[in-house]
C-alpha cells in the first residue's frame, strides 16, 4: 500500500489536458479517437471508470449471459483439422496420424451428394476411439444419412452415448445464402432440421444445424455485421423450429455456430465475447427450462479473406494472431487454415506449422489455463460492449424485416454486405488497409512461374441456375493486386519483365524516402525495380536510364528540385519512357503538367487503379 501511496491518483481530465500538450494544438477526436468501419468510435484510453456503465461486468464464467466462457475451470479448446474424405482407407490413415499430433477434433469433409453406409464409416474410423475425440462431418444435405451411420456405428461398438461430441453442419439458410436456393424447399428443409433434432435425441453433445458466420465475413462483411446476421439465421431457426413443435431445449443446444477470426486482434477477441453475450438474451426469450441451454457453441476458423498467395508465409504471422484472438474470446474449437491453403491442398509442412500453432498457445503460452483471460480488461470489455450494442441494433433492424429469411429474399443483408466489401475493397487499392507483401512492402524477388488457375483471382460464385435469391460470394481482398502481379509473371515468361528506373537526384532524405516509396508502389504490380543511390546531373541519370532498358523512369527528389530537371529529363526521354514523379508537388504541378509529364504517384493515389494503368501502357496483358 505504501507503495500506490507515493502516487498520487491521476484523473481523466488531467490524462486528457497532458494528451492535449503533447497534440500541440491538433485535434483530439482527429488524431485520436478510432471510428471503426463498425460504426462506433474507440477512444485511446480506458480506465477503471468506464467499466461502471458495462451491466455485464458482474456475471462469472460459466454463468449466464456466458460473456465470459461457456467454462469455469479452464480455457480449453479443442484443436481441430480437416480431413477431405475421398478415399476411407486413406482418410482414416490420416486421421490416426493427426491425432498423434496433437489434434483431438476431426473435421470429415464429405462429398454432400453421395450416401454413406456403415461400411463406409466403420472404415473411416478404424482404430479411432470415439470417445476421446469430437467427430464432425462437413457433409451440407448428406447430414441425415450420415448422423443416421454414426448412431448405428457408436450402438453396434457399444459406445457411450453421453460421451460421443460432434457434429453434422446442416445449414439451409447458409445455402440460401452463398447458393440462391434450399436444398430442396423452404418447408422441405426445415422440416430436415426438426428431424436432425430429433434422431440425435440419444446423442447430447451432438451438433446438428450449422450457423456459418464466416460466409457473411468472407464475403467482407464487418465484425458487426457478421455477427448481427448470424444471430439472426440462428434466430430464424429457432422460430421456424419452435414453430414446427420443437421446444427450445431441444433446439437451442443443437446449433453450432461457426465464426472466422480476421486479423483485428482485440476486436475478434471481443467478437465471441458479444456474440455468447446476445446469443443467451435471444434464446432467453424463447423461455427455456434453464440458463444452460442459452449457451452458445462455437467453432472458430481463420479468416480466409486477408489471406495471399505471394508471400503466403507471411499467412502464418495472420493465422498466429487470429489463434490468440480466437483462444481469448473462448472458442469451443478451432481451425487454423494451413498458411498456402489459397493455393489449393495444402502441404504435410503447412497443415504440421497450422497444428502446432494452436498447440503451442496451450503448451507455451498456456493460454488454455486461464477462464477468459480478457476478464477486467477495460479495452476489451468497452470493445466488447460496443460491439454488442451494434450488433444489437442491426440484428432488430433485420427482426423488423421479418427476420433473416425475409431479409436475404429482399436482398437487404446482400446489399449491405457487398458495400462493405467496395470500401474495403477501396481501402485496400489506396493502401489505407495494408496487406503485408500485397499491396505494401512486396518481396520483390519473388515471381510465380507455375501455372495457376484464373479462379483463384475471383470470387467463388456457387449460384445455382434457378436461384431464388442474389448470392454472397466469398473472395480474397488481396485477390485484384495478386491478378496484376499474376499477369506480370505470366508476361514475364516470353518477354523482358518490365522495370522501373528511380532516377534520384538531389537532397539525400527526400530521395531515398520517395524512391523507397516508388519501388514499393511498382513492387506491388511485380515489376524489376532499379534503384539508384542519387545521381550528380541530369545527364549521368539519363545516360544510367538508357543503360538500364526499364520502361518506366521515376523521378524521385525534392519538390522544389522536380521543375529544375524535369523539363530536360521530359526533352531527352520523352517517346523513350513512361516519367513519373514520386509525390505530388502541389505548388509546381500546373508548371510540370504544363511541360508534358501526366504520371504522379503518392500516398493518396489509388494504387491498384495506378498499376493497371502503367501495365497497360508497357502492354501487359
Amino acid at each position: 500500500m505504501s507503495l500506490f501511496e507515493e502516487f498520487p491518483p491521476i484523473t481523466t481530465d488531467q490524462w486528457k489536458e497532458k494528451i492535449h500538450q503533447g497534440l500541440k494544438g491538433a485535434d483530439y477526436d482527429q488524431k485520436l479517437i478510432w471510428h471503426t468501419k463498425e460504426g462506433f468510435s474507440v477512444k485511446p484510453f480506458y480506465r477503471e471508470e468506464d467499466l461502471d456503465n458495462l451491466d455485464f461486468m458482474t456475471s462469472f464464467p460459466g454463468d449466464f449471459p456466458f460473456i465470459r466462457g461457456n467454462k469455469i475451470k479452464n480455457n480449453n479448446w479443442q484443436v481441430r483439422q480437416d480431413i477431405k474424405v475421398e478415399n476411407f482407407q486413406e482418410s482414416n490413415k490420416k486421421a490416426l496420424e493427426i491425432l498423434m499430433e496433437g489434434v483431438d477434433a476431426i473435421g470429415f469433409i464429405m462429398n454432400e451428394s453421395n450416401m454413406y453406409t456403415y461400411e463406409d464409416l466403420d472404415i473411416l474410423f478404424k482404430n479411432i476411439f470415439a470417445e476421446t475425440i469430437e467427430s464432425n462431418f462437413v457433409c451440407g444435405k448428406a447430414s441425415q444419412n450420415i448422423l443416421e451411420v454414426i448412431i448405428e456405428l457408436v450402438k453396434r461398438y457399444n459406445r457411450r452415448l453421453d460421451m460421443i461430441h460432434g457434429s453434422v453442419d446442416y445449414d439451409p439458410l447458409g445455402d440460401l445464402t452463398v447458393k440462391g436456393n434450399f436444398d430442396t424447399d423452404k418447408e422441405s428443409s426445415f422440416e430436415k432440421c426438426k428431424k436432425l433434432i430429433e434422431t440425435a435425441g440419444h446423442l447430447p453433445h451432438f451438433k446438428v444445424i450449422a450457423v456459418h458466420g464466416s460466409y457473411f465475413h468472407n464475403a467482407g462483411a464487418t465484425i458487426v455485421e457478421e455477427l448481427a446476421y448470424s444471430l439472426a439465421a440462428g434466430a430464424e431457426y429457432l422460430t421456424q423450429l419452435t414453430e414446427r413443435g420443437l421446444s427450445i431445449n431441444k433446439i437451442a443446444p443443437r446449433i453450432k455456430f461457426q465464426f472466422a477470426i480476421g486479423s483485428n486482434y482485440f476486436m475478434q477477441i471481443a467478437k465471441l465475447r458479444a456474440a455468447r453475450l446476445l446469443w443467451a438474451h435471444i434464446v432467453k426469450a424463447y423461455g427455456p427450462s434453464n440458463t444452460s441451454v442459452t449457451q452458445m457453441h462455437i467453432h472458430s476458423t481463420t479468416s480466409e479473406w486477408n489471406k495471399t498467395i505471394y508471400d503466403p508465409y507471411g499467412n502464418m504471422l495472420r493465422t498466429t494472431t487470429e489463434s490468440m484472438s480466437a483462444a481469448l474470446g473462448g472458442t469451443d474449437s478451432l481451425t487454423v487454415m494451413p498458411f498456402n491453403c489459397t493455393l489449393g491442398e495444402p502441404t504435410a509442412l503447412s497443415e504440421r506449422v497450422a497444428r502446432n500453432q494452436q498447440l503451442l498457445l496451450k503448451e507455451e503460452s498456456y493460454i488454455d489455463k486461464v477462464v477468459d483471460p480478457a476478464a477486467g480488461s477495460y479495452y476489451i470489455e468497452n470493445l466488447t460492449h460496443a460491439i454488442a450494442e451494434e450488433a444489437w441494433k442491426l440484428f432488430l433492424e433485420v427482426e423488423k424485416k421479418g427476420g433473416y429469411l425475409q431479409a436475404f429474399l429482399d436482398g437487404f443483408i446482400q446489399k449491405r454486405i457487398n458495400e462493405t466489401a467496395r470500401k474495403r475493397d477501396l481501402a485496400i487499392a489506396t493502401r489505407k488497409v495494408t496487406l503485408l507483401g500485397t499491396n505494401q512492402f512486396p518481396d520483390f524477388t519473388e515471381q510465380l512461374e507455375r501455372e495457376l488457375d484464373e479462379s483463384l483471382f475471383k470470387p467463388h460464385d456457387f449460384s445455382e441456375k434457378h436461384a431464388i435469391a442474389k448470392t454472397l460470394k466469398p473472395y480474397r481482398g488481396a485477390m485484384a493486386f495478386e491478378q496484376l502481379r499474376y499477369k506480370t509473371d505470366q508476361y514475364a515468361k516470353t518477354n523482358k519483365r518490365p522495370s522501373v528506373f528511380m532516377f534520384t537526384y538531389g537532397n539525400l532524405a527526400m530521395r531515398r524516402a520517395r524512391s523507397q516509396f516508388a519501388s514499393n508502389f511498382f513492387g506491388c504490380a511485380g515489376f524489376g525495380i532499379i534503384d539508384n543511390p542519387g545521381f550528380i546531373s541530369v545527364e549521368e541519370g539519363v545516360k544510367a536510364y538508357i543503360a538500364s532498358k526499364a520502361e518506366i523512369v521515376v523521378l524521385c527528389a525534392a519538390d522544389n528540385d522536380y521543375l529544375k530537371i524535369s523539363n530536360e529529363i521530359f526533352e531527352k526521354l520523352h517517346g523513350k519512357a513512361i516519367i513519373v514523379i514520386a509525390g505530388y508537388p502541389k505548388d509546381a504541378i500546373d508548371q510540370l503538367k504544363s511541360i508534358g509529364i501526366q504520371n504522379f504517384i503518392h500516398a493518396r493515389s489509388n494504387v491498384l487503379e495506378s498499376l493497371i494503368g502503367f501495365q497497360k501502357e508497357i502492354g501487359v496483358k
